[in-house]
């Protein structure tokens, strides 16, 4: 999105926060052009939050000309913004949001009608792409991008965080969050089996019970961290890891840490998620662990500097994926699908039908 406020005005709508006297819209201007709303609601059952929200979102939508592009992450948001006017409609799917622990019931029909109102569809990733195709007619799979000179800076000598500082090495990192996606039983087998490395892991926790994680001497939870300060993490790592369980959640992820963590020159094992494999293990950019005994096993592999492809290989990989020009493809599929729509008679029932921009 700040790449598309360079030339287009974005709002976009975060998760409400709950908490206020009345109903409001918190706005912060991030850059030019780029303005983060957060909704600001008064304690109510869910029914009355999505009135307030549907109040909300009409101000918001009205313009001078041109009613607004909605851009899509949720379905969630569907049933709040149906009743306002869009020049085109995106729905930019980057999980299989129905598969995650606590999905709310109505997010398979709110998909579902989505789907029929969207102008374009993107996916973040293969897997993902695989399953949406047969739903929608204008489907374009957009994996994980990477912001290469930004994670490079971790290939030089950094300051050691605090919180890592006295930590000893060879270090194992992560980073992202902790929630049902996660093999921790993986995480707990790795500590026990090789002792002398240290597992650090950065992230919040998520729909995990804290008696759930597990808790050894070289296990190190150091918890969120600014988006600014993680190749200042990642330069300490001897390895970076996607332990990822292979689960109806992990499913179709296609994980923006995999680009990251080659971006900052780290040896990277993951489990057996489909986008890591295709075409990230096929490259030799990353080493898979099937079970546990072959993850310890291509860690040690990669402790010892065996990789399978040259960094240069990897770098000239990375090169072509730039958030620029992941951003320019997805505006050229915005104005072909403009134009389509201009072109193509407009449904009575797709006048007044559209969906929101959100997290």
């Amino acid at each position: 999105m700040t790449r598309c406020a360079r030339n287009r005005r974005v709002i976009f709508i975060e998760e409400p926060e709950i908490g206020a006297a009345v109903p409001q819209l918190e706005m912060r201007n991030v850059q030019p052009n780029l303005l983060r709303v957060v909704p600001q609601l008064p304690p109510a059952t869910e029914e009355e939050h999505d009135a307030m929200l549907r109040t909300l979102f009409e101000s918001l939508n009205r313009s001078d000309g041109q009613p607004p592009i909605h851009w899509f992450y949720t379905p969630m948001m569907f049933p709040l913004v149906d009743h306002l006017p869009s020049s085109l409609t995106v729905y930019d799917c980057m999980d299989q949001l129905s598969h995650f622990l606590y999905a709310h019931p109505d997010i398979v029909e709110n998909e579902r009608r989505l789907l029929e109102r969207a102008h374009v569809v993107f996916t973040g990733g293969r897997a993902l792409y695989d399953a949406k195709k047969a739903q929608h007619a204008n489907v374009h799979a957009v994996p994980s991008s990477v912001d290469v000179p930004f994670f490079a800076t971790a290939r030089a000598q950094q300051v050691e965080p605090n919180d890592q500082a006295s930590i000893a090495s060879p270090r194992i990192g992560y980073c992202g969050v902790i929630d049902e996606r996660i093999d921790l039983e993986l995480i707990a087998h790795i500590a026990r089996e090789r002792p002398d490395w240290q597992i650090v892991l950065l992230g919040p926790t998520a729909k995990v019970e804290p008696e759930a994680l597990p808790q050894l001497p070289n296990i190190h939870y150091l918890g969120l961290k600014p988006y600014a300060e993680l190749p200042a993490y990642i330069a300490g790592w001897q390895a970076a890891i996607m332990p990822f369980a292979l689960n109806e959640a992990t499913r179709f992820i296609s994980p923006t840490k995999t680009p990251e963590y080659l971006a900052a020159g780290k040896p990277v094992v993951s489990t057996a998620i489909a986008d890591v494999v295709e075409p990230y293990e096929r490259l030799g950019f990353v080493r898979i662990g099937r079970d546990r005994a072959e993850f310890v096993h291509a860690l040690d592999e990669s402790l010892r500097g065996k990789q399978r492809a040259s960094a240069d290989e990897r770098d000239a990989f990375l090169a072509r994926m730039s958030w620029d020009a992941t951003w320019s493809f997805m505006e050229t599929q915005l104005e072909r699908a403009a134009l389509a729509r201009t072109l193509a008679p407009i449904a009575p029932e797709e006048r007044e039908s559209t969906v929101c921009s959100t997290t």
